[in-house]
């Protein structure tokens, strides 16, 4: 079942490349006691996600978080290695934390994956947004299609935030 607002994020353990070397990110230890937007992308360096999604987090950040947000996460499924070279290139550092879910684990306990196999992606993450205060999901927003950054977009996600 999709989650929905008011379900808690699942606990799952993710792997992403830090300074000393890959690490464990536990979800239920990073969103616990804190107000998080998430937003997910179906493919780093794709062109909506690389030209659009990510540029509006990273240009709005400061704004963003001046709205009592902690911490702006990008999600994708895409590995370690390729999520922090994405990450270095698109300036997001400081900014926007760039999460992997490699095997599509936090992606699929979301029930917010798609089939991109018809352009050679794979399995994927729809694109998405959600507010997530102490663990909780307050605001979802979800895109009709893959390449929309409507719904999901900085813009959007400032105005929802008040």
């Amino acid at each position: 079942m999709t989650i929905k607002i008011g379900d808690r994020i699942p606990e799952i353990t993710l792997k992403r490349l830090g300074a000393a070397g890959m690490e464990e990110v536990n979800t239920a230890a990073l969103f616990k006691g804190r107000k998080i937007v998430l937003f997910a992308v179906p493919g780093a360096f794709t062109p909506s996600c690389a030209q659009k999604h990510l540029p509006g987090y990273v240009r709005d950040a400061a704004s963003i978080k001046a709205k009592g947000v902690d911490e702006i996460i990008c999600l994708a499924v895409n590995d370690p290695f390729v999520m922090k070279h994405w990450g270095e290139i698109a300036g997001a550092e400081g900014k926007v934390t760039m999460l992997p879910d490699g095997n599509g684990e936090l992606t699929r306990a979301f029930d917010l994956g798609m089939d991109g196999s018809g352009a050679g992606l794979g399995y994927r993450a729809k694109r998405f947004s959600m507010i997530v205060e102490d663990g909780v999901v307050t605001d979802l927003q979800v895109e009709e299609k893959a390449s929309d950054v409507d719904l999901s977009s900085a813009e959007s996600c400032a105005v929802r935030l008040g």
